[in-house]
C-alpha cells in the first residue's frame, strides 16, 4: 500500500504564516461536535481559546462551552470526587475514564489525544534517496514544518472502499493515508456535507471540514507558532545586521595591515 498525502496550502505555512483565526473557530466547531466523543485534547486550557495567536474567541463564549464539559471537582470532606462544569482554567477532558474503558468501547482501539498529533505525525518520503539533501534544503528555504498538517488533512479525506484483492481485518476500515491501508477509527464524516452546521457563510462540506480541524490541531499543537515565527525572523535580521557590522569592522581594522 502507498501513501497518498495531498499538500494543502496553509495559511500558517512558511517562515510569515499564521493562523486564520476565523478558520480556527469553525476546526473547533468540528472538533467539538465530532472529534471530541472520542478523542481528548488535553494539554488545551478553555482559556487558551480565548488568547491571542489561537481562535481568539470572546471570554464569554469559552465559558459557555466549557460549562459543557464535565471535570472532577475537588475531594469533598469524604474524599469522594465528583463532577462539576470546566471553568477556564480546566483543561479539555478525555471523553473516557482511562485506557481500558476507551479500548472497550473501540474494540480494542486506543483514540489517540489529539493535542501533539499534528506534531507526531509526518510525510514518508517516496523519493530517491540521492533527492534527499535537495528536499532538506528545499524545506529550509520555504520554512516548511506542515507535513503533519498534510497527513491528518489526507487521512481524513482518505476513506475509500478498499481494493478488490485487499482483505480487511475485522473492525478496520480502508484509508489511503494511512500506512499499510487498514485503520481502526471510523470514518468521523461517513455523513458527508452538512454534518456541522458552519457560523458563517462558509460552505458545510467535509473538505472544508478537514481543512478547518486540521488547522485547528496545527494550532493546538503549536499554540505559540506566530510568536516563534516573528522572534525567528527577528534573530535571523539581527545575525544579518550583525555579520554586517562585523564584516565592516574587519575591513576597517585591518584595511592598512599588509597582507
Amino acid at each position: 500500500h502507498h501513501q497518498e498525502i495531498r499538500p494543502q496550502a496553509w495559511t500558517f505555512g512558511g517562515i510569515r504564516g499564521s493562523f486564520d483565526n476565523a478558520q480556527l473557530q469553525r476546526g473547533l466547531k468540528v472538533y467539538a461536535e465530532v472529534c471530541s466523543r472520542c478523542h481528548g485534547l488535553k494539554r488545551i486550557a478553555f482559556r487558551n481559546l480565548v488568547e491571542k495567536g489561537g481562535p481568539e474567541l470572546p471570554e464569554a463564549a469559552v465559558k459557555s462551552l466549557a460549562a459543557t464539559y464535565q471535570v472532577d471537582a475537588a475531594p469533598d470532606d469524604e474524599g469522594k470526587v465528583k463532577k462539576r462544569p470546566a471553568l477556564l482554567s480546566d483543561y479539555f477532558p478525555s471523553p473516557y475514564k482511562n485506557e481500558q474503558e476507551a479500548r472497550s468501547a473501540q474494540n480494542g482501539a486506543l483514540p489517540p489525544d489529539l493535542s501533539l498529533v499534528a506534531r507526531a505525525r509526518g510525510v514518508e518520503s517516496t523519493a530517491p534517496f540521492y533527492m534527499f539533501p535537495v528536499n532538506l534544503v528545499k524545506d529550509v528555504v520555504t520554512g516548511y514544518q506542515e507535513a503533519g498538517a498534510d497527513y491528518i488533512y489526507s487521512f481524513i479525506t482518505g476513506y475509500k472502499d478498499p481494493p478488490a484483492d485487499m482483505k480487511m481485518a475485522d473492525f478496520m476500515n480502508y484509508n489511503t493515508a494511512f500506512p499499510g491501508g487498514q485503520t481502526a477509527m471510523p470514518n468521523p464524516f461517513a455523513g458527508g456535507d452538512g454534518l456541522v452546521k458552519y457560523d458563517d457563510d462558509t460552505p458545510a462540506t467535509v473538505d472544508n471540514y478537514a481543512k478547518d480541524v486540521t488547522a485547528f490541531l496545527s494550532w493546538a499543537a503549536d499554540p505559540r507558532l506566530e510568536e516563534r515565527k516573528r522572534l525567528g525572523l527577528l534573530v535571523m535580521l539581527y545575525l544579518v545586521v550583525t555579520a554586517g557590522l562585523l564584516g565592516a569592522a574587519k575591513r576597517r581594522i585591518w584595511s592598512g595591515t599588509p597582507h
